[in-house]
């Protein structure tokens, strides 16, 4: 199990419990208002930058997460490292799409943390898996 070594690092364990849960909510309150968030990724679901609480959670978040089966997909922190306000991650996705197929994908997070808020969120993942799953 993955423990934080200071506060950015348990922001940014808090904010991964959060979406495992699926608990918008919570992902919000960790969110500064301007954050941004890149998928670092083309032409997949989500793919691009969204900006503030309704570009993230609204526009982008919860419409992805409408793709997969309630409560999914549920994420594993692997590892975590960090340098003042850079937090990086390893993590994995799993769970089910909508339709009951499996899912399971690999993915690397840079995360700026300032102030006790998470200011921007470049996600890396596993494109070629995403466009097969929705080709």
């Amino acid at each position: 199990m993955v423990t934080a070594t200071c506060a950015n690092e348990r922001v940014v364990l808090d904010f991964f419990a959060a979406l495992a849960n699926s608990d918008l909510d919570t992902v919000r309150s960790l969110l500064h208002e301007e954050a941004t968030w890149t998928a670092q990724v083309r032409e997949v679901p989500g793919a691009g930058t969204h900006k503030g609480h309704k570009g993230i959670i609204d526009e982008f978040l919860a419409p992805v997460r409408g793709l997969f089966a309630p409560g999914d997909p549920k994420v594993i922190v692997d590892s975590i490292a960090s340098n003042g306000p850079l937090v990086m991650t390893e993590t994995r996705g799993f769970g089910h799409l909508k339709d009951g197929r499996p899912y399971a994908n690999l993915y690397a997070w840079a995360i700026e943390v300032r102030g006790g808020k998470i200011t921007a969120i470049r996600e890396y993942m596993d494109s070629h898996y995403v466009m097969g799953l929705f080709a």
